[in-house]
């Protein structure tokens, strides 16, 4: 063989002394091996589909952006047309316009829902020029010279609002668009939403601000997985903090997306905790922020609500009653001048019920239709000149009622005293006999009356034993001698022995609607104990000791408001002709009757497809979840599949929403409607389309469908379909028109 027929053997390429300083391939920036991408999803951290990292993790395309504008038309469609219809009074309209007039009158009122909602449509109500005349006293009232239209666009605008928020997001969770849309949809024809979002009622701004935490919250959660404590990471944690302010300022409904909240930055924590790369200095900076951002910043919103409330509501009106004494006398009109410390034989006095708040001992030239047909004694609120008694000696003869003038010295009221207690109005005395009262039938109550005429002294059914319980802690003689709101005392009957004795008790129309005041035999001791609010007496020197209410803070009115509200709130246990309990809500059992008139009718009812769907999807996730936990106690590695954690994460936050929006209402007592489950219905919709989208991925990968658009546009052309059902309801039938908008 010739030399030149052999080819010469290469050298290896590249040679062994090479040292390839540069990957071949380099991966690009943040990209993660398998493993990475396992461990992340294993503490929820997504890796998004585009490059780069748009502030909250919102990667939204211009031709979204077009889209999200076509969505608010569409809603904007729905939710105001016609929103002036009807030009009437449309059910609880009756309380939320009323209370806009209030604050335009700055008369005091007392609500069960904090402001925030209220003050909102008051104040289109001021700026469009409403006056506060118009009473809505009933439901179906005519609206008269009141921009009623400006008021129901606060909670349209909300109403609209919320469908964009509930696309991003959507697109936030690491949704498809085509699911984002879908749940636009559903929001947009959901009768209920819709219902709500036409009147003057604090729903939809409730709705409004659920959404709003949601999505700044998700914001938050996706900048916290990118780079924490950056600019953006605060300002989105900040704007969670102000929104969740926002949403319990409107109803207290608002403290379970708090807790919803809550729950997901335990969770956080808790991770961190667990990561041993995060070392203890910063772990405690995570929880500083959290606490400064979640739960400073809404506690001093939800206060500055109240501030503006106090500030608006400066002078007297119809929610005095509910408040302290203390409190009613920081209101214009109800404030009072120092009064004499001493009581005495002779003193005029006003006397105040300590427990109840109903007002002051009372008495008007009224009889009672049964029983002894003698003098009303009653509780009156407000301050009048028939609330003045004076205080004269049961143990003297002749003309006691006038013999206290002659006397040289005053002579204290002192425990065992025995004293009469004449109305100076009707010059009657307070008196208790054995006929049962007007409205506590009971044997073991007494009726109380003013009895008498002008000269006549008076009967031994007119005296009363004076038995002092407490005295004030600033007042020293308080215990010793009945002092002006120092000393809270009881009013013994001397022949029957029953105390005099008032409760939340109201008298019918001819009582006026004043509340009831009794002789009780079996009293209990808070009802039955009083206290001089305001005296005088001619023989006491103008330089005597004289006593005032303490002046009340902010943080003194705002926690008794609380208070007040609470116990408000637990009080409205009356049943209601369209009240329902929590357990028919998801199925959709009843609805609420807001309107009828002139054979027109509007009637709260959801959308059943999409109601029922979404409750589906709760018992769906529910079902799936349990059924991965017996595969994972069997051995199976679901949970170390990216996908079914990043579904897993993105559900049970959905889930738990739902849940802690929907559970709570069970250990209610008080009266509850089908509004109630909208915050929760929102939760539910969001979780149904989370199903959505990992339903239709699931029949992208199993090779289900052919193409993944195909079966998302499929399936949201067939729920859309169902959505139209809302357009169906309306019509007229039986000459009763449904409308649901």
């Amino acid at each position: 063989m010739s030399s030149g027929a052999v080819r010469a053997r290469r050298p290896p390429s590249p040679p062994p002394s090479y040292h390839q300083s540069v990957p071949r391939f380099p991966p690009k920036e943040g990209h993660l091996d398998a493993d990475e991408r396992r461990a992340a999803a294993s503490l929820g951290y997504v890796p998004s589909r585009k490059s780069g990292h748009a502030s909250g993790g919102y990667n939204i395309t211009p031709g979204e952006w077009k889209l999200l504008v076509l969505l608010v038309v569409a809603a904007s469609a729905v939710r105001l047309f016609r929103i002036s219809r009807p030009d009437s009074v449309v059910f609880d309209e009756v309380h939320f316009g009323k209370f806009a007039s209030r604050y335009i009158k700055t008369r005091y009122f007392v609500d069960v829902h904090p402001p925030l909602a209220k003050l909102l449509i008051t104040l289109a109500a001021f700026v469009f020029g409403f006056d506060g005349h118009f009473d809505f006293a009933e439901i179906a009232k005519v609206y008269e010279n009141t921009p009623y239209v400006a008021m129901r666009m606060v909670p349209a605008t909300l109403g609209i609002t919320t469908i964009p928020l509930a696309y991003l997001t959507l697109r936030g969770l690491d949704c498809r668009a085509t699911t984002a849309l879908l749940a636009s949809f559903f929001l947009i024809f959901e009768n209920s939403l819709i219902t709500q979002s036409r009147h003057i009622l604090l729903d939809s701004p409730l709705v409004f601000f659920t959404a709003l935490t949601v999505f700044f919250w998700t914001g938050f959660c996706n900048e916290d997985k990118h780079e924490p404590f950056t600019d953006r990471w605060w300002g989105w944690l900040t704007l969670t903090g102000l929104s969740l302010g926002a949403v319990v300022s409107s109803k207290w409904v608002g403290l379970f997306t708090i807790a919803t909240v809550g729950l997901g930055t335990i969770r956080q924590l808790w991770t961190l905790l667990g990561d041993l790369r995060v070392p203890p200095r910063l772990w405690i900076k995570h929880f500083y922020a959290r606490a400064l951002c979640l739960i400073l910043v809404p506690v001093m919103f939800y206060m500055a609500m109240f501030q503006i409330h106090f500030l608006i509501l400066e002078n007297s009106g119809e929610g005095d009653g509910f408040m302290s004494a203390e409190f009613q006398h920081t209101l214009g009109g109800r404030s009072m001048a120092d009064t004499y410390a001493d009581i005495a034989i002779g003193s005029r006095v006003t006397i105040r019920h300590v427990n109840t708040q109903g007002g002051y001992l009372h008495s008007h030239a009224h009889n009672y239709p049964g029983g002894s047909q003698q003098q009303q004694v009653t509780l009156y609120p407000h301050i009048d000149e028939n609330n003045d008694w004076r205080i004269i000696n049961a143990t003297q003869d002749n003309h006691p009622e006038t013999d206290w003038m002659n006397f040289h010295e005053l002579v204290y009221i002192e425990p065992g005293s025995r004293i009469r207690l004449r109305h100076l109005t009707t010059e009657k005395n307070l008196h208790s006999h054995d006929f049962r009262p007007p409205v506590s039938e009971v044997d073991f109550q007494n009726e109380v009356s003013a009895y008498g005429m002008p000269g006549f002294s008076g009967d031994m059914n007119d005296d009363w034993i004076v038995e002092i319980e407490k005295g004030s802690k600033r007042d020293s003689l308080s215990n010793r001698r009945v002092r002006t709101l120092g000393t809270q005392f009881r009013l013994r009957h001397a022949l029957t022995g029953c105390y005099l004795f008032s409760h939340k008790v109201k008298l019918p129309t001819w009582g006026f609607e004043q509340q009831e005041v009794t002789c009780n035999k079996n009293a209990v001791m808070a009802n039955s104990l009083w206290t001089i609010e305001s005296s005088d007496h001619p023989h006491l020197p103008s330089d005597a000791p004289k006593v005032n209410y303490r002046k009340l803070g902010f943080f003194d009115k705002f926690f008794e408001l609380q208070q007040v509200m609470w116990q408000t709130n637990a009080g409205l246990t009356d049943r209601h002709t369209f009240d329902s309990r929590p357990s028919s809500w998801p199925l959709l059992r009843r609805g609420i009757n807001f309107w009828v008139k002139d054979q027109r009718q509007i009637y709260l009812i959801g959308n059943p497809m999409i109601w029922w769907l979404s409750t589906a999807s709760v018992v769906g996730y529910v079902a799936l979840r349990g059924f991965l936990i017996l595969r994972a106690q069997r051995g199976y590695k679901d949970f170390e599949n990216t996908k079914v954690v990043k579904y897993d994460t993105l559900c049970g936050f959905l889930f738990m929403g739902w849940g802690l929006h929907y559970f709570p209402f069970f250990l209610m007592g008080r009266q509850l409607f089908l509004h109630h489950y909208l915050p929760a219905l929102y939760f539910a919709i969001l979780l149904l389309c989370a199903v959505f989208d990992f339903l239709t991925s699931t029949f992208v990968r199993v090779g289900v469908s052919k193409s993944r658009r195909c079966s998302q546009f499929s399936l949201s052309g067939i729920s859309l379909s169902l959505a139209r059902w809302r357009m169906g309801t309306h019509g007229q039938r039986k000459n009763v028109t449904k409308l649901n908008g």
